[in-house]
C-alpha cells in the first residue's frame, strides 16, 4: 500500500509539472514574442540612422548597442533592449567579457523616469528586473526599469544591515531569492550576469532558469536579487514580480506632455 501511495504521488507531481509547463509555454507564446526586436531593429535603429531621431524609442545608443523604449504598462516603466539579437538571460553572449554591461547601462538610464515625470524620482523607489527564460513573453533580451514594490522596499530596508558581498537566501514575494550587496562602482566594473555566473557556479550552465533584479539600499549600496525557477512551487523565475509598475512609492505622477 505505501508503495502505491508513493507511485500515485510521483504521478501527481509529474502531472503538476506538465500542467505548469504547458501554462508557462502558453503564456510565453500568447503574444508576438519578436515584437520588441521588430520595434528596435525595424523602426528605432533605422530612424536613428536616417533621421537622427529614434522614435518610437526614447534613445538609441549606437556605441553601447542598446535602445530605451517606454513600455506600454505603467506611467514610468522603460525597457533597455540590446541592438543585437540576444534572446534573453540564457544567451551565452552575455557571459563574454566584451559584452555590454546592460544592467549598469539600464541603471544609468533611470534619469528617463524623472524626465517623463517632470520632477526628480528618488533612486530608493526604483528597480531593474529581467525574467527567466520561461518567465517572459518576449524573445529579445529586455531589462525592466521601473518602480519597486512598497512591501519589497520595506523588506529590503529591514535586511540592509545584514546584507554583504556574500550571497544569502531570503524570501521575497513568497519565493526564495539570493541577495548580494554591491557598490555602484562594482555594478559598473563587472556585468551583473557575469557576476551571477562567477559567484553562483550552479547558475553558469543554466542561466535561463534565473531572473535577476537590482535596487538601491538605504545606505547607498545596491542589492542584486536572483531567483531560480521552480515549477513545483509555481515559480517561473520572474524577477519582475518585485516591481510595481503603478509606482506607489512616489507621489502622484504629473501627466506627461
Amino acid at each position: 500500500m505505501p508503495t502505491n501511495r508513493r507511485a500515485a504521488s510521483r504521478v501527481a507531481i509529474l502531472l503538476v509539472l506538465l500542467i505548469v509547463g504547458m501554462l508557462a509555454a502558453a503564456i510565453h507564446f500568447k503574444k508576438n514574442s519578436d515584437a520588441l526586436w521588430q520595434i528596435v531593429s525595424e523602426k528605432c535603429v533605422p530612424h536613428q540612422q536616417s533621421r537622427g531621431e529614434p522614435g518610437p524609442c526614447q534613445r538609441v545608443d549606437l556605441p553601447h548597442r542598446y535602445a530605451m523604449l517606454k513600455d506600454l504598462h505603467g506611467p514610468l516603466q522603460y525597457l533597455l533592449i540590446p541592438l543585437d539579437r540576444i534572446t534573453g538571460i540564457e544567451s551565452p553572449q552575455l557571459l563574454q567579457p566584451a559584452a555590454p554591461n546592460y544592467f549598469a547601462l539600464a541603471w544609468h538610464e533611470r534619469t528617463l523616469l524623472a524626465q517623463r515625470r517632470g520632477s526628480p524620482v528618488d533612486d530608493w523607489a526604483l528597480s531593474l528586473a529581467i525574467n527567466a527564460q520561461y518567465g517572459r513573453t518576449q524573445n529579445q533580451l529586455h531589462i525592466h526599469l521601473s518602480c519597486l514594490r512598497p512591501d519589497v522596499r520595506q523588506q529590503l530596508d529591514h535586511l540592509t544591515p545584514q546584507l554583504t558581498a556574500q550571497w544569502q537566501s531570503t524570501t521575497l514575494r513568497k519565493h526564495r531569492y539570493w541577495l548580494r550587496a554591491l557598490t555602484p562602482a562594482e555594478l559598473t566594473q563587472q556585468s551583473a550576469f557575469i557576476r551571477l555566473a562567477d559567484e553562483r557556479p550552479e547558475a553558469r550552465t543554466e542561466m535561463g532558469k534565473y531572473g535577476l533584479a537590482l535596487a538601491e539600499l538605504g545606505d547607498g549600496r545596491l542589492v542584486m536579487m536572483a531567483i531560480e525557477r521552480n515549477w513545483l512551487l509555481l515559480n517561473s523565475g520572474s524577477a519582475e514580480e518585485l516591481q510595481d509598475h503603478a509606482c506607489q512609492l512616489i507621489p502622484p505622477i504629473k501627466k506627461a506632455a
